[in-house]
This record gives structure tokens, C-alpha cells and sequence, in this order.
């Protein structure tokens, strides 16, 4: 089955204590792409300036990533400027231009409306709600947001978590959003706002699942080659929806492996810059790598 992402495409900005890269390809749509496409057919809304490369997605194109939800505005791209200090949990947001993201205002072609799978990445709640309405029926609708959104509008968000089937977020998010210290108990409240399930990310202590008031924990991967975080939230939602459009059964058992799908995913994204190391990847290092995370998790 395909999935429908509407997000950001952005070009990105970052330094690091192992290097920097200017103006690199970035945003929550082309990282979630870089991800999904290895298990299913992606979809792309999104909106770019006339300054955006457009040869450098010629990779996702040629995996057969639909950008024919792509819009080009008079303008500039996205653009986004970060620092990560040794400690890569830590970062300084240099800056942050919208420039044509600032008006996005996302209109589904209209072959776009009936894909089953939907993934709202982090975008003004009343624009997710605005996507939904443009839908017709899906099967599955899994969204991200951030604090800003928590903190400016709560109303909004609350009435699109009514609405949706699974948020993914990470655990500060979490604890903001519920006014709950203890992740746990944050966890059991977000829940009672409406999502089905819920994803929460942490980083490099893996990741919780809670479905069905049932806990599912999942390491991170151990790696000793961590370069650039940017995108890994993204990159793991990739990996996770693109996982369940392709089995197409949404049960608690798939729900753990699109996790350890969407974690394997992330694990590579962190290799190098930008989604260099995704564009590299092959369907048998995916599964090596998925079965590395079996063996990690295994006890009997």
C-alpha cells in the first residue's frame, strides 16, 4: 500500500564535532522519503523556493518517489543552520529562515486522497487538520509535532489528536504535552486525548510503543560511528509507516517490528550527513541490520 507524507523539504545548515556541510538536503518529507520508499510507494506534499536543486532528489525520483505534490513558490527554500556539540543530544539552532514554508497551505492532488497510509509531519496542527479533511478514508494516520505547537496551540492539536491513529514523538514532547514528569504516566494521558498508539522516541536510549495499554521498549542500535543526528525522528518515522503500508495488517506484533524497522533506519541516517548515508543503503543491509536489533533484544 502507499503512503501520503506532507511535511517540510529544507535546505539545511550543520556543524558537528566531526564536520559541516553547507546547505545540505534536509526537511521532514525528504527524510521520511528516504526511509519509506525502501518498503513502499511515497507520495510527497510539500513546497519548495526557486532556488531548491531539484537534481538532488533525483535519487528518490528514480525510486519512484512521487513529487507530483511538489509546489515551487517565488521565493526560497526552507533553510535551517545547527550546531551539535560533543554531546549530540545537545544542539544551538543557528537560524531559521521559513521563507516559503511560511505560507504552505497543503492542497492533495486529488489521486493523492485516497492512499490509505497518511503521515503528517510536524506542521502547524490546523494544516494537519486541513489534510485530514482532504482525505478520503484512510486506513492509518500517524503525525509528529514539537513544543512550539504544544506550547502556541493546544486547542488545535488536541482536536487533530482526536483524529488521528498513532503520534510519534520524543519524550520531552511527551511531558510537555501531558504535564507529567514520569514518561509513563505521560504516556497513559496522551493516550486518553484520542491517539490509538503512541510512539515515543528517545534518542540513543531507543525508543516506547505503547498500543492497547500494552508497553513495547526498543533499544537504540549501538553504534561507535555517530555523525549527524538531523532527520533521525524523521527518518525513524519513514521506516515505521513505510514498514506497515507495506504489510498492510496494522496488528500489535507489526506495530513492534515497524519500531525496529523504523529505529534500523534511523541508525543509518545518524552515519553520515544530510541523507547521504540513506541514498547509499540497500534492502539486504535494512535486513541485516533488523536482525542485528533481534539478536540485541533477545533473551530466551
Amino acid at each position: 500500500m502507499s503512503v501520503l507524507v506532507v511535511g517540510s523539504a529544507a535546505l539545511d545548515s550543520i556543524e558537528t564535532p566531526f564536520g559541516k556541510v553547507e546547505n545540505a538536503l534536509g526537511g521532514s518529507a525528504i527524510y521520511f522519503s528516504s526511509a519509506a520508499n525502501y518498503f513502499t510507494n511515497v507520495h510527497v506534499v510539500a513546497v519548495v523556493g526557486q532556488d531548491f536543486p531539484m537534481q538532488d532528489i533525483d535519487y528518490l525520483k528514480e525510486r519512484d518517489v512521487d513529487f507530483s505534490g511538489l509546489t515551487v513558490e517565488a521565493g526560497k527554500t526552507f533553510r535551517w543552520g545547527g550546531k551539535y556539540f560533543l554531546d549530540l543530544n545537545r544542539r544551538e539552532t543557528l537560524y531559521t529562515e521559513l521563507n516559503v514554508f511560511e505560507t504552505f497551505n497543503p492542497t492533495l492532488p486529488d489521486q493523492f486522497r485516497k492512499i490509505p497510509y497518511v503521515f503528517l509531519a510536524n506542521i502547524q496542527p490546523d494544516l494537519q487538520l486541513s489534510v485530514l479533511e482532504q482525505m478520503q478514508k484512510p486506513k492509518l494516520v500517524a503525525m509528529d509535532t514539537m513544543n512550539f505547537w504544544i506550547e502556541g496551540t493546544p486547542d488545535s492539536l488536541k482536536r487533530l489528536l482526536k483524529k488521528i491513529d498513532i503520534l510519534i514523538i520524543n519524550d520531552s514532547e511527551a511531558r510537555l504535552l501531558a504535564q507529567e514528569s514520569n514518561l509513563f504516566k505521560a504516556a497513559d494521558a496522551i493516550v486518553k486525548m484520542g491517539p490509538k498508539s503512541l510512539v515515543i522516541k528517545k534518542g540513543e536510549h531507543g525508543a516506547l510503543l505503547i498500543d492497547q495499554n500494552v508497553y513495547f521498549w526498543a533499544p537504540a542500535y549501538p553504534l561507535k560511528d555517530l555523525f549527524d543526528p538531523t532527520g533521525a525522528g524523521d527518518t525513524f518515522a519513514g521506516g515505521f509507516m513505510g514498514y506497515l503500508a507495506k504489510m498492510n495488517d496494522i496488528t500489535p506484533m507489526n506495530l513492534r517490528k515497524a519500531v525496529i524497522y523504523g529505529s534500523t533506519l534511523a541508525s543509518y541516517c545518524v552515519e553520515k550527513f544530510s541523507v547521504e548515508r540513506l541514498k547509499e543503503l540497500t534492502e539486504n543491509d535494512i535486513e541485516s541490520r533488523y536482525h542485528e536489533f533481534r539478536e540485541l533484544i533477545r533473551f530466551d
